[in-house]
């Protein structure tokens, strides 16, 4: 008779292993590119991500596409050609009463934004700074793309605790090096779509 399966140490640890570098081997497959660092906080806020069509919401992809899914903190970006596709995790409102969601567009790029809370903002926090140029204290982080609606961006942080959490004023968070990318990858008139 065969003794009861008993976990021991030495395959709890392999096993361990194994599921850990499951996200890093199949970024490599080259399905689908996902881009969010690999760290303890990021595995466990990133744990909603699922690849999308850009078809279901776009009618074409000219200029590139940027779809914001508030619900699974993620940001998608296709190239006009197709060829490209990138995940991102993101932070997201912190209440619905913040959210924003609909068809926008790309109006401006800035790296090194300056900052400057919406007067809501000021209101509610009273205590903040009227003005904070660009630097490692500036709450957009490096680079910042204007939508054409009035205060909201897309924009990195400097606080990377935020991502994959409901953290923002209104806004939609990356890593400093996401936005960094996808602000290479975007174009003045970009489509973005929230939803």
């Amino acid at each position: 008779m065969t003794p009861p399966f008993r976990l021991s140490r030495r395959l709890f640890v392999a096993g361990a292993a194994t599921a850990l570098a499951a996200p890093a081997i199949a970024q490599q497959s080259g399905s689908t590119e996902f881009t969010a660092p690999l760290s303890q906080e990021t595995r466990r806020n990133a744990s909603s991500f699922r690849t999308r069509d850009w078809r279901p919401h776009f009618d074409t992809l000219a200029g590139g596409a940027v779809l914001c899914d508030i619900q699974s903190r993620a940001l998608h970006f296709w190239g006009e050609d197709e060829s490209l596709y990138k995940l991102y995790p993101t932070s997201v409102p912190q209440t619905d009463e913040l959210t924003r969601r609909g068809r926008t567009e790309v109006i401006r790029k800035v790296e090194g934004p300056s900052w400057a809370p919406t007067p809501e903002m000021k209101a509610r926090n009273p205590e903040w700074p009227d003005f904070i140029g660009p630097g490692p204290e500036n709450p957009l982080g490096t680079h910042a793309l204007y939508l054409s609606w009035q205060y909201y961006r897309i924009h990195g942080t400097q606080d990377t605790r935020k991502i994959g959490r409901r953290s923002s004023n209104g806004c939609i968070g990356l890593y400093n090096e996401h936005i960094a990318e996808l602000f290479s990858l975007t174009t003045v008139g970009t489509q973005v779509l929230l939803i």
